[in-house]
């Protein structure tokens, strides 16, 4: 048996070829990342990860972006929702009718992925919207740690009854940056003491609720490192794990976005990654990059790590045809129609994390 390995990497296509096959089978593979191009229709993801869940044993994780708004891999077949930023404007009203608001959706959201087998989404973001960012924006549930702590903690109570734990991002925070991390290295001038404050309140929070998994950001914060959070055992291990409590799977951002450069080439950047306590390691649409990264990690060997992995499969399915019928269901499709309408939500939007298309600046 070969257990889940360090590195999560992305497939082509709506199926797997032979290519893909293999190269999920090797040993340092732990997950696989989908995005639009993998989706055609519900039955066809549930094909996908069947194949996908059936290579391994223990089964190789399944993630994907499906925060709602701007970031949303599947569309059709799946209800559109709602960017994060439209819960902070009914919790601004009503702090009750926004946190249920959130839970229902949450629920909503999780429920229709697990229906097709996928283990988890990388959400929710807890950064604060400081009207700097384009990247974050309305992907943030607001511009105060209350408002986003309130909102992050009911998503947080949504996806894990319907049986999903969640992956709070961008640790310490993005929302003070406005350079586009998928370009190039954002650099946080403020201090610890501002950002325990403000910043890291969200994520200390949702850690108090044992939250599962925590991305850090590609962002430098260079009066506690110069090194990005992603690559900084200053971040990762002393503060994050030691000084929060953080018991959870962290998982490196991208580590082919422009803000990653810095740490040299694939394997440099993976190495960097790890040392600094990455638990799972992402290299997205890059294969000759990701099977770099899987050579130079093919006898990494860490349980601590591989037991905090296999506490992000799903628990539970649930019968898609069925979903409807639940209260739960209902509600999620009330609170959505109440937030925005699905005549706007099916407008087109700029993903500023697709790197299929072009990033909102």
């Amino acid at each position: 048996m070969v257990g889940l390995g360090p590195v999560m990497l992305d497939i082509g296509g709506t199926s797997l070829d032979a290519e893909d096959r293999e190269v999920l089978c090797h040993p340092a593979v732990g997950g696989v990342i989908l995005f639009a191009r993998n989706y055609h229709s519900p039955a066809q993801m549930i094909e996908l990860t069947a194949s996908i869940h059936a290579l391994r044993e223990p089964a190789l994780l399944i993630g994907v972006d499906q925060e709602g708004g701007r970031v949303q891999r599947f569309r059709e077949g799946f209800t559109r929702l709602p960017p994060a930023g439209h819960f902070a404007g009914l919790y601004r009203r009503d702090p009750a009718r926004g946190r249920a608001a959130c839970e229902a959706v949450a629920w909503l959201m999780a429920a229709e992925l697990r229906s097709v087998g996928i283990d988890f989404s990388f959400a929710p973001v807890l950064d604060l919207d400081r009207g700097l960012s384009a990247v974050v924006g309305d992907r943030a549930f607001g511009a105060s740690a209350r408002e986003v702590g309130d909102l992050g903690l009911a998503w947080l109570a949504g996806v894990r009854g319907a049986g999903m734990p969640a992956v709070g991002k961008h640790f310490p925070g993005h929302g003070g940056v406005a350079v586009d991390s998928h370009l190039a290295l954002p650099v946080d001038p403020r201090g610890y003491a501002e950002l325990e404050m403000e910043d890291l309140v969200p994520f200390a929070r949702l850690i108090e609720h044992a939250l599962e998994a925590i991305m850090p950001a590609h962002v430098s914060y260079p009066r506690v490192d110069a090194r990005a959070a992603g690559f900084s055992s200053v971040w990762l291990r002393e503060i994050l794990r030691d000084r929060l409590g953080f018991q959870g799977v962290i998982f490196s951002d991208d580590l082919s976005m422009g803000a990653a450069a810095a740490g040299g080439g694939s394997v440099e950047r993976a190495r960097a990654a790890a040392t600094a306590g990455c638990d799972m390691l992402l290299v997205c649409n890059d294969r000759p990059a990701a099977i770099a990264v899987l050579e130079a990690f093919a006898d990494a060997l860490d349980p601590a790590a591989e037991l905090r992995l296999l506490r992000m499969h799903g628990r539970g399915r649930y019968d898609r045809a069925r979903l409807p019928e639940r209260a739960q269901w209902q509600r999620g499709i009330q609170q959505v129609a109440l937030l925005e309408g699905l005549e706007t939500l099916a407008l087109g939007l700029v993903d500023p994390t697709d790197p299929e298309k072009p990033h909102e600046a």
